[in-house]
């Protein structure tokens, strides 16, 4: 501000040696310059020393001229008000305070993981940990985050995904999935995963699936179990028509239970729907299938891969036959191997 004075005060004084005559041409060419800039600037945007200098230069000029000036007596009382309203100001009202974060990310934690709890058990719940807040605040955050009243919130989704948790120890998948081979013709695989280790086991593939068939792979899974086969309380699958009664019958005899997904719902039956896609994006995408021996060699040797190596999140990145009690030392050197046709790279310890 005190340059910005200097400089005008050098000016007007070396104005003083100017002649009339000079200073009104001036005044004129500076008036048009104006006139010019206005019509290419609506609004300009002077700094604060520039509205300083203006407003005190604004007083000397006639009153008939004000108006004509980007400087008009309602600009200058708009600076005022904006000076007032930065200097008297005024702390926010206190009201109710702000749910943090952390509070908000627990109440949707909760009402996500018990969905037949409403506002009033979940406020209960927040009660007993120590988090005082009104049970209105429950429901509105629960509105907020698009989860309703608990029978709403109750879905068949919620359901299934509460059903697998709990019967994951004791849970079997099963399911179809086709490939085609180079000569066009289309196989058939039936596989079963145990669902809480993922270990899959790749049954029988065929070009003419039936439920004989279907029977016949049921017993040799079992056979194949052994004494395993009694950790098992239920076989998940959906409603095909090679599922017999009496493929039924064969797990039943061994007090496996049948659990059928609903019509047309695939994601029901998630763990399955899961390794179809890996073997067809790891597997039988990526190679030319000649005839069903040479289908059902490389089917083989992926589960293998599938069940020996290939780490899981559901697993904690461990594969279904690694014990979780070992823990991995870092080494140096590891060492590469090629598996299921050179298609997949596995590394192991250089031994």
């Amino acid at each position: 501000m005190t340059y910005l004075l200097a400089t005008r005060i050098f000016a007007w004084l070396a104005l003083l040696c100017r002649s009339t005559a000079a200073k009104n041409a001036e005044i004129l060419i500076l008036r048009h310059e104006v006139a010019v800039l206005r019509r290419q600037a609506a609004a300009p945007k002077p700094s604060w020393p520039d509205r300083a200098l203006l407003a005190a230069l604004a007083r000397l000029l006639p009153r008939s001229l004000r108006g004509h000036r980007i400087v008009t007596p309602r600009t200058l009382l708009a600076w005022h008000q904006r000076l007032i309203k930065k200097k008297w100001t005024q702390p926010p009202s206190p009201g109710r305070p702000p749910v943090s974060a952390e509070l908000r990310n627990l109440i949707i934690r909760l009402a996500s993981e018990n969905p037949r709890w409403g506002a009033r058990r979940v406020h209960g719940e927040l009660h007993r940990l120590g988090h005082k807040i009104s049970v209105s605040t429950v429901r509105r955050v629960l509105r907020a985050a698009g989860l309703g009243p608990a029978p709403r919130r109750h879905r068949v989704r919620q359901e299934w995904a509460a059903f697998f948790k709990s019967q994951a120890h004791g849970l079997l998948a099963t399911d179809f999935f086709h490939v085609d081979t180079i000569g066009l013709q289309r196989l058939y695989v039936l596989f079963v995963m145990e669902v809480r280790t993922r270990t899959v086991h790749i049954l029988g593939v065929t070009a003419h699936p039936t439920a004989a068939w279907a029977t016949q792979q049921a017993r040799q899974l079992l056979w194949h179990l052994g004494e395993r086969a009694a950790d098992f309380t239920h076989l998940l699958r959906d409603r095909d028509a090679k599922f017999t009664t009496a493929f039924d019958a064969v797990f039943a005899s061994k007090g496996i239970s049948i659990a059928k997904i609903p019509p047309r719902s695939p994601n029901c039956n998630p763990h399955a729907e899961r390794f179809v896609r890996s073997v067809r994006e790891e597997c039988t995408n990526r190679l030319l299938l000649f005839d069903r021996g040479h289908a059902e060699k490389i089917l083989h040797d992926y589960a293998r891969h599938f069940n020996s190596h290939r780490p899981h999140q559901g697993r904690n990145q461990l594969a279904p036959l690694d014990d979780p009690h070992v823990i991995p030392l870092p080494t140096t050197r590891p060492e590469r191997r090629q598996a299921v046709a050179s298609l997949i790279n596995e590394y192991h310890r250089a031994s």
